[in-house]
C-alpha cells in the first residue's frame, strides 16, 4: 500500500492549492481516505476525511467552507482544494488511509496507512 501525496508549494495568503493522494496497492474505493497536517512544534491535527464511497465528508472546524476533499475512485486520487488560504495552513500535509472504515472519521488512529507528506507554506 502506497499513498503519495502532492500539490504542496509556497503561495501567499489568500491563494489557493490543490493537494492530491495517489494510491496504489488496494481498491481506494473500499476505504475512506483522509487528510492530516502538522506544523512546527504542533501535533499532527485531523483537516478532512473522505468516506470510501466519496458521498460523506468531514472537515476540522479550521477547514470549514474554505477547504474541499473530493475523490475520483477511477483514478485511486483523491483531493484536497484549499482556498483561501492562510499563514496558520502551513504545515507538512498528509494523506491517510484506513483499512478499518469506509467512514470519514478524525483520528489519527482511525487510518493505518500514511503518505510522506507535502509541505504547504503559507507567507506574504
Amino acid at each position: 500500500v502506497q499513498l503519495q501525496a502532492s500539490g504542496g508549494g509556497s503561495v501567499q495568503p489568500g491563494d489557493s492549492l490543490r493537494l492530491s493522494c495517489d494510491a496504489s496497492g488496494f481498491l481506494s474505493d473500499d476505504y475512506a481516505i483522509g487528510w492530516f497536517r502538522q506544523a512546527p512544534g504542533n501535533e499532527r491535527e485531523f483537516v478532512a476525511a473522505i468516506s470510501a464511497s466519496g458521498k460523506v465528508t468531514n472537515y476540522a472546524d479550521s477547514g470549514k467552507g474554505r477547504f474541499t476533499v473530493s475523490r475520483d475512485n477511477a483514478k485511486n486520487t483523491v483531493y484536497l482544494q484549499m482556498n483561501t488560504l492562510k499563514p496558520e495552513d502551513t504545515a507538512v500535509y498528509y494523506c491517510v488511509a484506513s483499512t478499518r472504515t469506509s467512514l470519514p472519521r478524525r483520528g489519527r488512529f482511525d487510518y493505518d496507512y500514511w503518505g510522506q507528506g507535502t509541505l504547504v507554506t503559507v507567507s506574504s
